[in-house]
């Protein structure tokens, strides 16, 4: 059987104005790698959106995988601007293969 190892995977709905500063903060918090994910449309609490290029509200998701306490780092890092821009982090564990590469 393959072995496997329990990682975090985190996402994070930015807009895609903010991407930088969220992937800026993956690296720092010493996070190997990430995806960027563009994102049409959503509802929330404030009801429906979608992709909105002229005025600059696009979406992406920011997608991960990291070392618990790495991914802890980043969330740390990130809480201030969770509230400040309407960030969305979600985190949970995952089986990963070959999880020295997390």
């Amino acid at each position: 059987m393959i072995e496997t190892v329990i990682r975090k995977r985190i996402e994070i709905l930015t807009d895609t104005a903010l991407a930088k500063r969220v992937t800026d903060a993956v690296d720092k918090a010493g996070i190997t790698g990430w995806t960027v994910i563009p994102v049409s449309s959503g509802k929330g609490r404030e009801g429906r959106w979608r992709e909105e290029r002229v005025m600059g509200t696009d979406k992406v998701f920011v997608l991960t995988i990291a070392a618990e306490e790495k991914a802890q780092a980043l969330a740390e890092d990130l809480a201030p601007e969770l509230t400040k821009y309407g960030f969305l982090l979600s985190m949970w564990d995952v089986e990963v293969i070959r999880g020295e590469r997390f």
